[in-house]
């Protein structure tokens, strides 16, 4: 029984290229893997974990008789590459990607290389960790997690199922919304608790007792501060992609500190305590309770 993607292209080999080439490698449903990227160091040693089979500088090269292209590459680097394969892919291609917005990506393939909109499934794996490279990469990344497609109009019935079948081999549970919807909900969800990761790090590391502060942190506060240790370069470039939904989120935020801080100098404890019973009581409805349920 021959593979269901015969040569897949992996454009950025990194945590989230790697992860989805070790999952289609165990899972028995890719043929040829080609990875491409810029720093030779990773690639090859993607070559010598066996991630992928072989690698080229090259975007055109890399896609050349590929059935499937994934791109991980930075969303400011989204464009440059639908750029380069424009006119390098084969016909009947299936692009899609893991950007975490999804309006900037569309928009850059529509702008760069009209002709693929229609091949290009937009597409977003709610999986990760604060590790770069392919050293970090993985199989079971994607397995029990929620990957969302984000169809556009110009997609074929069958192009959209093929990546949805693609991730359900890794062990992932797909999901479809629009595209600005996506943005949205990503945005209250993973952008904004980013931002909030980055920016107390940052406050407390100007703080002139820094050394002391993070000498005696909690454990509650390395969790929640895990994920700025995310890659700055990818989520600058996801800041500016999606700036207008993410824009409002923080200053809605913002009004919700502003608001705490007032109720903490008016020892207002019945204000206080109403807002954390509801959050207590929101997160465990919605978070807890959900199986599988993504951190």
């Amino acid at each position: 029984m021959s593979a269901a993607i015969g040569r897949l292209a992996i454009i950025g080999v990194g945590l989230i290229g790697g992860s989805l080439a070790r999952a289609l490698r165990a899972a028995g449903q890719v043929g040829e893997i080609v990875g491409c990227g810029r720093g030779r160091a990773n690639l090859e040693q993607a070559v010598e974990l066996g991630v992928i089979d072989r690698f080229t500088f090259d975007v055109a090269d890399a896609v050349a008789d590929a059935d499937v292209v994934f791109l991980a590459v930075p969303l400011g680097a989204m464009r440059a590459a639908f750029a380069s394969m424009a006119d390098a892919v084969r016909p009947d291609v299936v692009i899609t990607d893991g950007g975490s917005a999804k309006g900037s990506v569309v928009a850059d393939c529509r702008a760069a290389a009209p002709q693929l909109l229609s091949r290009f499934v937009p597409g977003h794996p709610i999986a990760g960790t604060e590790r770069n490279g392919v050293a970090a990469s993985f199989a079971e990344l994607y397995r029990d997690r929620r990957i969302i497609l984000t169809p556009l109009a110009e997609n074929a019935a069958a192009d959209i199922a093929r990546v949805r079948s693609m991730w359900e081999a890794c062990g992932a549970e797909v999901t479809e919304m629009s595209v600005a919807h996506h943005d949205e909900v990503l945005a209250a969800t993973s952008h904004l608790p980013h931002m909030l990761a980055f920016g107390l790090v940052d406050l407390l590391a100007r703080m002139k007792e820094n050394d002391e502060i993070f000498r005696y942190a909690a454990g509650g506060f390395r969790d929640f501060t895990r994920i700025a240790s995310s890659n700055p370069v990818m989520w600058r470039d996801i800041c500016v992609a999606n700036r207008e939904a993410l824009g409002p989120m923080l200053a809605a935020f913002a009004g919700e500190l502003q608001e705490l801080a007032q109720m903490i100098s008016a020892s207002d404890g019945d204000q206080l305590l109403e807002i954390f019973e509801r959050a207590k009581a929101a997160r465990d409805r919605y978070v807890d309770g959900i199986t599988g349920a993504d951190g």
